[in-house]
């Protein structure tokens, strides 16, 4: 007995550095997950593009043999390259200054689809906690590819300058209560690309030209799409259900009970009112056209 007894305290023993190797272990996982940064609401996602040559619309490497991202084109209206805000939906405005003429080829190249538009955004903002040893996290992008539309002519192209973009986030389990997630996924294409003779979001463009670009922007909350039918049903990053909606609702139900009233009591009523022989029905004297008896009966005549 007593040796059983010391066998399981040498076990117990040796099974405590385990326990606490793995208490340490769980913790710094807690931690790492605890400095992800995720993107709060409205927060600003700046757009970078695959740098390419001109002349060939191949990629160009950096020193160290890897694709060379530069910044979105400068927008005139706000002096900082294209960026989008998380969760946030609405219209965007970016009017490029000028086209220059390297500029103007590589838009051949996108419009002809020689070489794709691509661009990236982060998925995560970068980390402002770091844990002392770990080694900080490397960024991780998601892909935006813009399918760039048009035609292209001898002298001129004419571009399809109005694009929708769709992004998906992913929910972050809300370890703080005002974080809101991380980019999944997202898309953008020109809308309208062949309408450029009376359409007014397709543009003639040649070199010194502005280019003008309006974004129509829609979130996602998750990576699934939106369903009409199903369990699904897309209402938007917060949803769409305002004051105004159930305002106008209200009104809207209080109005078409007013005009049910007024049509009910005002001409159905009378009509069956009139078809019955009111007056007939009534205990008082012998009705209003004299026919009855005062408790609706009809008096009969007399033989």
């Amino acid at each position: 007995m007593f040796l059983v007894q010391a066998q399981r305290r040498r076990q117990q023993w040796l099974l405590l550095p385990l326990l606490v190797a793995t208490a340490l272990l769980a913790g710094r996982v807690l931690a790492n997950e605890n400095t992800l940064p995720s993107y709060y609401y409205a927060s600003p996602i700046r757009v970078e593009c695959m740098n390419r040559s001109s002349e060939t619309g191949e990629h160009i490497e950096n020193a160290a043999h890897e694709i060379q991202w530069i910044p979105f084109p400068v927008c005139n209206e706000t002096g900082q390259p294209l960026e989008f805000q998380y969760g946030v939906e609405g219209e965007k405005n970016c009017t490029i200054d000028m086209v220059s003429d390297p500029f103007f080829h590589l838009l051949e190249f996108y419009i002809h689809s020689d070489a794709p538009l691509a661009c990236r955004l982060p998925s995560r903002p970068p980390p402002h906690i770091h844990v002392v040893g770990d080694k900080v996290p490397e960024p991780e992008y998601v892909p935006l590819v813009f399918a760039l539309a048009g035609t292209l002519q001898l002298s001129h192209m004419h571009i399809s300058t109005h694009l929708n973009v769709l992004l998906h986030s992913t929910p972050k389990h809300h370890i703080h209560p005002h974080d809101s997630g991380v980019l999944d996924s997202g898309t953008a294409y020109s809308t309208s690309p062949l309408t450029h003779m009376e359409g007014s979001a397709t543009r003639r463009l040649v070199i010194g030209d502005p280019l003008p670009l309006s974004f129509s922007v829609r979130w996602f909350p998750t990576p699934a799409l939106p369903k009409t039918e199903g369990k699904v049903e897309w209402a938007g990053m917060g949803g769409h259900i305002y004051a105004s909606t159930v305002f106008y609702s209200l009104v809207s139900f209080l109005t078409g009970t007013v005009v049910s009233a007024v049509y009910f009591f005002g001409s159905v009523l009378p009509r069956r009112l009139r078809g019955r022989g009111m007056g007939g029905a009534t205990p008082l004297g012998f009705g209003l056209n004299g026919v009855g008896n005062g408790w609706g009966y009809q008096k009969r005549a007399i033989d």
